[in-house]
C-alpha cells in the first residue's frame, strides 16, 4: 500500500492540468492487463475498450513515469527492467484496491448463484463432501456444480468459477490461493516389502516395481524422483494409471511401490495396510490450491468459498494424522 499512498501524495502535489489519481489508476490497470494478456488487442477485449485507447493509456503512463515500461515489436511485447518492477508493484496495488472494494461490497451482498468448481477426482471423492455441505449451510443462496477431472481444465473456456489444483503451480495470469499442504510418500504393503525387501536408499528403487501416476511430473532434482525415472530401472514392469486410488489399492494388494499423496494413502498407512518407504527422502510437499481467473469484480460466491476453504482441512490436514 506504500506505493498506492505515494501515488496519492503525487496527485495531491500535481498541478490542476495533470492527470487525476483515478486516471492514473486506470492507466495502471490498463498496463497490468496488457502484461497479463500479452497483447494490446486481448487487453482491449478484457477491458472493453479499443486497442488505440489501451495504447494511449500505456504511453501516458510511460510519459508520466519518464521511463519505458514495454518494448513493442510487431508480434510481441517485452517488459523492460523498469516495467517488470512496476508490474509487480502495480499488480499488488490494484489487488489491494479490489480487495478493499469487494470487502465493502460484500457487507451488503449475500453470496448467491451457482458456483462451478473443477476438482481432482480422488481428492474430491474422499474429502470435499463435508466442505461443500458446510459451505452451503453457511451460504444457503449458493448452488454447487462440482465436476471431477484430473486434467488441467481451462477455467475461462470451460466456464468454471474455481479449479482446485494440486502441485507446484507455475506463474500465470490466474490467481491461486493455497488451501492445504499435500505430502507425497512412497508406500508399499508389508507383504510386498517382506518378499522383495525394503529399500534403504533411493538407488535401491531400481529393483522394485513402480506404480506410477501418469499425471505426476517427476523432479530430477529430488533423489526419489530421480531413481524412479532412472534408465537403470526396468520400466517395462511398472503399472501406470491416471487414478491414484487404483494405484493405492494395487499397492495394498502387493503390486509394488507407489508414490502417492497422503490424502489418498494416509488411511491405509494408519491401518497398517501400507508402510511408508524411505521416509527420510520424502519429496518436497506440494499444495492444494484454489485457482480462479480474476480479482476484479470477483463474485461474492467465489470470495466466500475461498475464505471458507482456507484452513478447513487443518494444517497439518487431518489426513496426515497417521504417525
Amino acid at each position: 500500500m506504500l506505493f498506492y499512498y505515494q501515488l496519492f501524495i503525487d496527485n495531491l502535489n500535481a498541478s490542476p492540468d495533470q492527470d487525476t489519481l483515478m486516471d492514473r489508476i486506470d492507466a495502471m490497470r490498463t498496463f497490468v492487463t496488457v502484461v497479463n494478456e500479452g497483447t494490446f488487442t486481448r487487453a482491449a477485449d478484457r477491458l472493453g475498450m479499443s486497442p488505440q485507447l489501451v495504447s494511449k493509456y500505456v504511453s501516458q503512463l510511460e510519459q508520466h513515469l519518464a521511463v519505458r515500461l514495454l518494448n513493442r515489436t510487431t508480434r510481441k511485447l517485452h517488459l523492460t527492467e523498469a516495467g517488470t518492477s512496476y508490474h509487480l508493484r502495480a499488480q499488488q496495488v490494484l489487488n489491494d484496491i479490489d480487495d478493499m472494494e469487494s470487502e465493502l461490497g460484500d457487507l451488503q451482498r449475500e453470496a448467491r448463484g451457482m458456483l462451478r468448481i473443477s476438482a481432482p477426482v480422488s481428492f474430491a471423492t474422499r474429502h470435499m463432501a463435508p466442505l461443500l455441505s458446510e459451505f452451503q449451510s453457511a451460504n444457503p443462496g449458493v448452488g454447487i456444480d462440482l465436476q471431477l477431472n484430473d486434467r488441467k481444465v481451462d477455467i475461462l473456456e470451460e466456464g468454471f468459477d474455481i479449479a482446485l489444483r494440486i502441485g507446484h503451480l507455475k506463474s500465470s495470469s490466474l490467481i491461486a490461493k493455497r488451501i492445504a499442504p499435500v505430502r507425497l510418500v512412497l508406500c508399499a504393503s508389508p507383504a510386498y516389502l517382506k518378499e522383495h525387501g525394503t529399500p534403504q536408499r533411493p538407488e535401491n528403487l531400481r529393483n522394485h516395481r513402480y506404480l506410477r501416476y501418469s499425471y505426476m511430473a517427476l523432479d530430477a532434482s529430488q533423489a526419489v524422483h530421480r531413481w524412479l525415472q532412472s534408465s537403470g530401472r526396468d520400466h517395462g514392469s511398472d503399472m501406470v494409471s491416471n487414478n491414484g486410488d487404483v494405484l493405492v489399492e494395487a499397492a495394498i494388494a502387493g503390486a509394488g511401490i507407489a508414490l502417492q499423496p497422503t490424502f489418498i494413502s494416509g488411511s491405509a498407512i494408519k491401518e497398517g495396510k501400507l508402510q511408508v518407504v524411505l521416509p527420510e527422502y520424502e519429496p518436497e510437499p506440494m499444495a492444494l490450491y484454489a485457482v480462479y481467473a480474476h480479482r476484479q469484480l470477483l463474485a461474492s460466491k467465489v470470495r466466500s468459498f475461498i475464505a471458507f476453504s482456507d484452513g478447513f482441512f487443518g494444517d497439518p490436514p487431518y489426513w496426515d494424522h497417521f504417525e
